[in-house]
């Protein structure tokens, strides 16, 4: 079950204040590129081999009541659409706890526990996560069928850091402090301090296109670029075009600043890719 498929009322009851952690599967170099085109300003830190952690600077569930699980599905989902490595997003609030793991332009998939550790979610879900990240499928599996079970000592906190211990085995290692749980003002804190943390900043358009461009033509998406002249890239172009039109607009009617972004990405390296095809002297 997605977490974004049902909306709950605008007035948050009263619990721990709702946080959130954006986990890429990606050095900070990478990240710091393609996390421009959020337009959100964040705190960047490594977080292990091939792993990188973004903290949200603000608080933009907070101020449009849009719920915390929405945001970060759209954060994670413009990330991915425009970069070759996937990204997680883990995000709590007073009644629930959970985690979308966006990659590509595959759907997203995410499982959702209620605050008492109750699981809330597809099993097919999980399957489909440790399959997109690559997990051991005995050994992790394992481990991930156990979040999925009736656990009266687990609330929803112990199940994302259940969570975080599985990802320990592909690398994962998130600095001290920075715990599923804790307020986004004390996250914040603690990834400011450590040694390699840098902040995240919308430069403008062509800067940040421009960077993110060059972290996708250096990946194994070089050849789909629209300046390749392949036919994948041309139809690749048609897809982008066909599946932002809808993304803007659910964006637009959701009022959600990170399907709007996922949807213009789209849109604009799709409108590229059928300019340069349609400019290119034909053989």
């Amino acid at each position: 079950m997605s977490p974004t498929e049902a909306p709950r009322p605008g007035t948050p009851r009263a619990g721990p204040a709702p946080g959130a952690l954006l986990l890429c599967r990606a050095e900070p170099e990478s990240v710091a590129s393609a996390a421009q085109l959020l337009r959100e300003r964040m705190l960047l830190t490594g977080a292990g081999a091939q792993w990188s952690v973004l903290v949200p600077e603000g608080k933009p569930w907070q101020q449009g009541g849009e719920p915390v699980d929405r945001v970060l599905t759209g954060w994670a989902t413009a990330l991915a659409v425009g970069a070759p490595w996937p990204v997680l997003a883990l995000w709590w609030d007073a009644d629930r706890s959970g985690y979308t793991l966006a990659s590509g332009f595959r759907r997203p998939v995410g499982y959702v526990w209620l605050a008492n550790g109750t699981p809330a979610g597809e099993d097919e879900a999980m399957r489909t996560f440790a399959t997109r990240l690559g997990l051991d499928p005995v050994l992790d599996v394992q481990s991930l069928n156990a979040l999925m079970e009736p656990d009266p000592a687990a609330d929803a906190r112990a199940r994302l850091r259940g969570l975080l211990a599985v990802l320990t085995r592909a690398g994962l290692t998130l600095p001290t402090g920075l715990t599923p749980g804790e307020a986004a003002d004390r996250l914040r804190e603690v990834a400011r301090v450590q040694p390699d943390a840098r902040p995240v900043e919308w430069s403008g358009w062509r800067d940040a296109v421009r960077a993110e461009l060059d972290v996708v033509e250096s990946s194994r998406l070089g050849p789909w670029l629209p300046w390749a002249g392949t036919p994948g890239a041309r139809v690749l172009a048609l897809a982008q075009v066909a599946a932002g039109v809808p993304l803007t607009a659910f964006g637009l009617r959701r009022r959600s600043g990170g399907w709007i972004t996922a949807g213009t990405l789209l849109l604009a390296h799709g409108a590229l890719g059928l300019a340069y095809d349609l400019a290119r002297p034909r053989d």
